[in-house]
């Protein structure tokens, strides 16, 4: 019987591979040619009893599998997982189990098996809703597989998600209006809407340094970023954090616990995870090469490097950071529960003056960012933590 709870905690899971490397991406994931399931339900397995030892009695709120591509993970692997979690931790009633999948019909031939397993929600990589543009990202599916793999997740699954990647090179706002309307007609309760980056160590950063690659600029970007809210609020769907839209009650649980900085642990190659313990906030992190991970845990029982405990100021950052990028904010009691700090004195005098500008909203409770700072967002929390 799993133990009582006395923390509410969160887990995710890595899996580090991928059929192929997306230009624009700059996760943790690789290509092999080969891949001992039998060898990492045993590894993830042993490093779950190994976390557990560790936290002790906790309530599980939310189990995330994100990679690299999950969905090439066997059934019996996920099933692995989520019984280890259920035998050492206490699983809320309600507990959100996601897993992230792209939609060839390989993957999309697995969706049945997931929900047997115990996935209760699909986030679906589909990326772009036409072939070129699915090419250029790199995708190894086409738009016929999107839409069916979404119609199979829809009948499979009680909660179903979408990503879409915006401000690709040439793109005008017309056809992004086009594209988003179509995906919202598709009825999903949750989307998430990526303006694309270029990131250092990507494809796509090569080429961009030889001036083979531009996406828009500023201007154009604030237009589409413009036509996102407005179409997206038309649809029921409100963005609850800058990139994420969700009808209410229908927001990735996991994320919050991120967003609203409470404690997860991440497990697999390269996954991090947050705790509070009594010598403050401890940053963790696992070993990044698959292999290197993989021989730790088999040899020591754990991937995990050091602890980090996180320096209040860092703490303090990382709670701004994350906290302005949701709708609702940051909560004053839950910025001191945190930190250990008071919001106001921390932040000001800063902080008055970003309201006062228009950027902020400050009522003694709750700062939240105004429309007008969700749209500077960056340059906001960079003068905030100035102060």
């Amino acid at each position: 019987m799993a133990p009582r709870a006395e923390r509410e905690l969160a887990i995710y899971v890595h899996w580090p591979f991928c059929l192929s490397k997306c230009p624009y991406c700059d996760f943790n994931s690789h290509v092999r040619a080969g891949i001992d399931q039998a060898r990492w339900r045993a590894a993830y397995a042993r490093e779950i009893g190994g976390y557990a030892d560790r936290v002790g009695p906790a309530r599980i709120t939310s189990i995330f599998f994100g990679g690299g591509t999950p969905s090439l993970m066997d059934a019996a692997t996920v099933d692995t997982v989520l019984s280890g979690i259920a035998q050492r931790f206490a699983l809320a009633p309600d507990v959100e189990i996601t897993l992230e999948a792209n939609p060839t019909s390989a993957e999309a031939g697995r969706f049945a098996d997931y929900r047997v397993a115990g996935v209760n929600r699909l986030s679906l990589g589909m990326q772009a809703l036409d072939d070129a543009s699915l090419k250029f990202l790199g995708r190894e599916h086409n738009t016929a597989q999107a839409r069916a793999a979404l119609k199979m997740g829809l009948q499979i699954f009680p909660r179903v998600s979408f990503d879409l990647i915006y401000a690709r090179p040439g793109q005008s706002v017309a056809d992004w209006r086009r594209e988003l309307a179509e995906a919202l007609s598709f009825g999903t309760d949750h989307l998430s809407v990526y303006q694309l980056t270029i990131e250092e160590g990507t494809r796509f950063a090569d080429v961009a340094r030889a001036g083979q690659l531009t996406i828009p600029d500023d201007d154009v970007q604030a237009d589409l970023f413009d036509a996102t809210q407005e179409l997206c609020e038309a649809a029921g769907l409100p963005a609850y954090e800058v990139s994420n839209h969700a009808r209410m009650g229908q927001e990735s649980r996991h994320n919050l616990t991120y967003w609203r900085s409470g404690d997860w642990i991440g497990i697999g190659p390269g996954a991090h995870g947050r705790l509070t313990t009594p010598q403050g906030r401890v940053a963790m992190r696992e070993l990044r090469s698959p292999e290197t991970w993989m021989t730790a845990v088999e040899k020591t029982g754990t991937g995990a490097e050091p602890d980090e405990v996180v320096a209040p100021g860092e703490v303090l950052q990382e709670v701004v950071l994350m906290g302005l990028r949701l709708r609702e904010g940051i909560a004053a009691d839950n910025f001191t529960r945190v930190t250990g700090m008071q919001l106001a004195a921390e932040l000001e005098p800063v902080l008055s003056e970003l309201v006062a500008d228009g950027y902020l909203d400050w009522d003694g409770r709750t700062l939240t960012a105004t429309a007008r700072g969700r749209l500077v967002l960056n340059r906001v929390v960079e003068r905030l933590l100035s102060s």
